[in-house]
């Protein structure tokens, strides 16, 4: 099994760049980013830019007053709430990227 590459960034700005530039399959964006906001950065991608076959997947802290509506208005595709379980997010990069385990 080859393990898909991974890309990092430190900031909304540095992620936006590594989109454009790799045009990843998968994309795990924190809401409270540095520059840019992940909500911000998921907007751009998927609205502003028109990139759809990026799967984009939110991490927040704030489950609890997250609303659905929010992420799902600028194109995220999932979101999960911290703390999230490591191997729900595995399951889910395993099943959007379509590799084996």
């Amino acid at each position: 099994m080859s393990t898909p590459p991974s890309l990092t960034a430190s900031n909304g700005v540095q992620a936006l760049d590594a989109i454009r530039r790799e045009k990843p399959e998968l994309v795990l964006l924190d809401v409270m980013m540095p520059e840019m906001s992940g909500l911000e950065l998921c907007n751009t991608v998927k609205n502003i830019l028109g990139v759809k076959d990026i799967y984009i997947l939110i991490l927040t802290a704030k489950g609890q007053g997250f609303d659905k509506h929010i992420w799902e208005s600028i194109g995220a595709d999932a979101y999960l709430a911290k703390p999230f379980n490591s191997d729900e997010l595995l399951e889910k990069a395993v099943n959007v990227l379509g590799v084996e385990m």
